[in-house]
């Protein structure tokens, strides 16, 4: 009798862990195999003096973006700030994306914070990043596979031309003839990088991610009375839409 208990005790055992076992090899967050990057490409103001806002947005960024799928393996950070430990230089971050786009081939996730004007953003100490370069460098890392790229500074609707595509989806912190804001020596972080890290945990998707930053970008210059407003723009291709509502969802 003991013998029997004991067999029908391991038998159920067994059964439990073969349950178990498929679910959690199965588990699958949604931006695995996704490349992703953040880069603080300026660390300074207008006016050359030295801020952290822009480090600050990459650090949590990064923290919070990884905390909605997307994997550590697979995701680099950079900043153009000489004297950070970690620092590179634009060359070494470019060839960084490109490294990891090669390694994860499902989909691209670009986010850079630095200031900018209708030219382009700011590259470090090494000029500017143009809108035609950018789209240049896009093309090549992510290809026809599913794509956003954020670009947070001064007038960077200047980018949406150059990037978008019907498997793009292109976040910019302002119009392209107007500025944005929290590029100061007491900001935390720039209003726009704030905005997203605010919105972010309560977010379902990039798309409903948009809507919130830009809501929330609206309320903060409304409430500070700043002047033009800066619009944040956004463009959602055709082919990209239905995946990111439902594919490429976030964690939540």
């Amino acid at each position: 009798m003991i013998r029997k208990l004991a067999v029908a005790a391991i038998a159920v055992l067994t059964l439990s862990a073969c349950a178990t076992t498929p679910a959690a090899q199965g588990t699958r967050r949604p931006f695995d195999g996704w490349a992703g990057a953040v880069v603080a490409a300026d660390w300074r103001t207008s006016q050359g003096a030295p801020i952290v806002a822009f480090d600050n947005s990459r650090r949590d960024l990064t923290a919070s973006f990884l905390a909605e799928g997307f994997e550590r393996r697979n995701f680099v950070d950079y900043t153009l700030r000489p004297s950070a430990p970690d620092a590179a230089t634009g060359a070494q971050v470019l060839a960084g994306i490109g490294e990891a786009t090669r390694r994860a081939t499902t989909g691209c996730f670009l986010y850079f914070s630095s200031h900018g004007n209708t030219r382009g953003i700011t590259w470090g100490n090494e000029g500017q990043l143009s809108p035609s370069r950018m789209g240049q460098l896009v093309d090549q890392w992510c290809g026809e596979r599913p794509t956003v790229v954020v670009v947070s500074a001064c007038f960077s609707g200047v980018f949406i031309p150059e990037l978008q595509g019907p498997n793009r989806m292109i976040m910019t912190a302002a119009r392209r003839d107007r500025s944005s804001f929290g590029c100061g020596q007491d900001s935390v972080y720039p209003y726009f990088d704030g905005c997203v890290l605010e919105s972010l945990p309560n977010a379902t998707d990039f798309i409903n991610l948009a809507d919130m930053t830009r809501n929330c970008v609206s309320r903060r210059e409304a409430a500070e009375g700043l002047r033009p407003a800066s619009e944040p723009q956004v463009f959602v291709g055709g082919d990209i839409r239905p995946l990111l509502t439902t594919t490429y969802a976030f964690l939540g």
